[in-house]
């Protein structure tokens, strides 16, 4: 899924190259690329909410699948309307919209299969998979563009995509309970960590989901800011990055692709042992979730926030890159 939108970057970046030594210009302009990559974004937040009542209300493995497998459809047309704005925004609203429910799925499927004291851990390597999609999505992309063509990426991910979804419907259960090969001693685990909670779970809908406490929780308002900023810098690297380090240091499409995968590369090795770290402090009773939470996500958020601040004042691309890999 984060393969596919970095793909339109470093798609865009080389067609700039190509450009700069070419009279026939076909770059779009700044503001058009903005709204087309900004379009996934208006769907993927229209599905968000309702996509957490449908996740509760249906099986989750089954939504999630649905999603990236239509996403990766809709991401054929993407080359096809390459010359045609409007159609490419309307494929990208579409694919936010049917994306905007993975998030809620993710946590969805965690209900019936992570151990309580395993979820930081389990939740943090799946979601690592955000930075190692970029991060390769860096490097094929480079490949696919110099030895095939240059819409080849979107090809790739739309493929490998239709195949993931097929092996998904027929190597993954909603629950443990209803795996077909699972050992019974992973099975009595998982259902004895979660005991009870699963028996008395009712499926929440708009009327029993405490709205009023929602909205005058300041808890609620602080997570949300901190992850509106947290999603503005990643998205940000996500969809302009390579563009950035170009205009900013002149650096090449081939650079970009080595250069710029580093910071997703360490980002998928350090949020998978942060997870870990986090449990191990929970087990241990060094510190209680509330307590971990708070100097994980203030800690780890406070300090990018700032490396990103030196990255925009950095004058060479080794005090960029360098700033960004912290």
């Amino acid at each position: 899924m984060f393969g596919m939108r970095e793909t339109m970057g470093m798609v865009n970046s080389e067609i700039e190259d190509k450009d700069r030594n070419s009279t026939n210009r076909t770059t779009m302009s700044r503001s058009t690329i903005s709204a087309i990559e900004s379009a996934i974004f208006w769907g993927y937040f229209i599905t968000q909410i309702p996509g957490g009542l449908i996740a509760a209300a249906y099986p989750a493995n089954k939504l999630f699948g649905a999603a990236i497998g239509s996403s990766c459809i809709l991401n054929l047309f993407v080359p096809v309307l390459y010359d045609n704005p409007t159609g490419l925004i309307i494929v990208k609203v579409l694919q936010g919209l049917v994306e905007g429910v993975t998030y809620p799925a993710c946590h969805g499927i965690m209900r019936y299969w992570a151990p309580p004291l395993e979820r930081s851990r389990l939740a943090t390597i799946a979601f690592s998979g955000c930075y190692a999609g970029v991060m390769f999505s860096m490097m094929v992309c480079g490949i696919l563009m110099k030895k095939i063509n240059l819409f080849a990426p979107f090809y790739f991910y739309s493929v490998i995509g239709v195949v993931w979804y097929i092996c998904w419907l027929w190597l993954v259960f909603e629950k443990p309970s209803l795996h077909t090969c699972i050992e019974p001693k992973e099975l009595i685990m998982i259902e004895k960590s979660l005991g009870s909670s699963q028996q008395h779970y009712t499926n929440p809908t708009l009327s029993s989901t405490p709205w009023k406490a929602f909205f005058t929780s300041l808890p609620c308002y602080a997570i949300f800011v901190a992850n509106f900023c947290r999603s503005w810098n990643f998205y940000l690297l996500v969809l302009f990055q390579a563009s950035y380090f170009k205009e900013a240091f002149g650096t090449t499409t081939a650079e970009n692709a080595c250069l710029g995968a580093l910071p997703h590369f360490l980002m998928t090795l350090v949020v998978p042992a942060g997870g870990i770290m986090a449990d191990r402090l929970r087990k241990k009773g060094i510190l209680n979730t509330t307590q971990v939470r708070k100097l994980f996500n203030c800690g780890g958020f406070g300090l990018e926030a700032t490396f990103f601040i030196a990255m925009a004042y950095s004058h060479t691309t080794l005090q960029g890159m360098t700033a960004l890999t912290i």
